[in-house]
């Protein structure tokens, strides 16, 4: 047993791509996992492929060793792409360990704790916002359209979405990014009352649409400084919101932020390892620690929510990417006891389908925890080949 081949592959995926690895081993079985470089992480491919040498000939099944040793060799530049490259290369280890030992990956950690994942809908609406006119989802123009899909989204049997911010222009709802430079208003950073306006109509919709009961989240992702996510927080107070989740660098703002907001507040997605979530623990700045299964691996992952459980701290994975990563993000919330609730995009891509050769279940708004050896779905090869991503 032992690795003969490591080989990326990457597939179109709309206005994103999809990006996968595949580990080959000598004794016939194939690792898969999924991991994504279209957000911060461009160059992530040929960083797996730079440690690739490092990792040919040893035995898969150690996958423990195998990280150490790709840590140590990455100790001068900890973190960031170095890291999501070690991650990738995990989750496909653990793929071939589940297949090894016939046992879905949640076995191997000593699960499931749960067999059917509470799910949310995440990016509602902001995927039909964005790429509104291009052919790939339903077009969402208004307040209206936005109700009519809240209410769609609770007769599938979903219990919870996350929505984005949207701002009211020229008679139409518009996509809003200032925090990472995709629409007007960075580096600034400022809020505006027009926007807290806008952002009063939008949660009135899809309150309104949904009822009291319903769990409604908005995520402002890196959009404003510390000033800023308090004044929508405020904002959002009458809407009731299961949480609100801000992306910051800085500990103690988002402590400060936590201790006047007048609901939870989620952070940490794009943290990776115990030591850069440590901080954020100590001073108790968030409610709901969320945990990026691609960036961190899953081991490293079920480390991290063993760490937050010291803090009386539940966790939820980041999950917005392919049917793939939904399993990885599946087996971590099957495995862990300080679970919250479980990030899925149901927009995407109309043949994202195709690249996996089975497709996540849910029913009334959970996840079905697959049975099958590893992580229960392997990369359809041609599908994947067959669309190259766009330049």
């Amino acid at each position: 047993m032992r690795i003969d081949r490591v080989e990326t592959l990457r597939a179109d995926a709309a206005w994103r791509s999809f990006s996968f690895l595949k580990i080959t081993t000598a004794c016939g079985i194939t690792g898969w996992s999924e991991y994504n470089e279209d957000f911060g992480s461009r160059g992530l491919s040929p960083v797996i492929e730079a440690l690739a040498p490092l990792i040919i000939g040893m035995d898969p099944r150690a996958s423990e060793a195998i990280v150490a040793k790709l840590h140590v060799a990455t100790r001068q530049a900890r973190g960031g792409i170095n890291q999501q490259a070690i991650a990738a290369i995990e989750n496909a280890l653990l793929d071939i360990r589940g297949k090894e030992a016939g046992k879905p990956v949640h076995a191997l950690f000593g699960g499931p704790i749960r067999e059917r994942i509470p799910v949310y809908w995440s990016h509602f609406g902001t995927y039909r916002v964005a790429q509104r006119g291009k052919g790939f989802l339903p077009d969402l123009r208004s307040y209206d359209d936005l109700a009519a899909h809240a209410a769609e989204v609770k007769a599938q049997g979903f219990r919870c979405l996350k929505t984005n911010l949207f701002r009211y222009r020229d008679g139409a709802l518009r996509y809003f990014n200032q925090g990472f430079g995709r629409t007007p208003g960075w580096p600034e950073l400022n809020w505006d009352e027009a926007l807290l306006a806008d952002l009063r109509r939008q949660l009135g919709a899809i309150r309104d649409a949904v009822g009291p009961e319903f769990g409604v989240m908005l995520d402002v992702n890196f959009h404003f400084k510390t000033e800023g996510f308090l004044r929508i927080a405020e904002t959002a107070a009458e809407f009731d919101l299961r949480w609100l989740e801000i992306d910051t660098h800085d500990p103690a703002a988002l402590a400060l932020i936590r201790g006047r907001a007048p609901c939870p507040i989620a952070s940490c997605e794009t943290l990776h390892g115990r030591r850069d979530f440590r901080p954020y623990l100590e001073t108790y700045a968030m409610d709901v620690a969320i945990i990026d299964v691609p960036w961190n691996g899953l081991a490293e992952s079920l480390k991290i929510a063993a760490m937050a459980d010291a803090y009386e701290v539940n966790c939820a994975p980041h999950n917005f990417y392919g049917h793939l990563c939904s399993f990885h993000s599946a087996h971590f919330s099957a495995a862990v006891p300080n679970f919250r609730i479980m990030e899925i995009d149901l927009d995407s891509c109309p043949w994202r389908d195709e690249f996996v050769t089975a497709i996540p279940v849910i029913e009334n708004g959970e996840l079905v925890l697959p049975t099958a050896p590893g992580w229960g779905a392997d990369i359809n090869e041609a599908a994947v080949r067959a669309r190259p991503p766009r330049t």
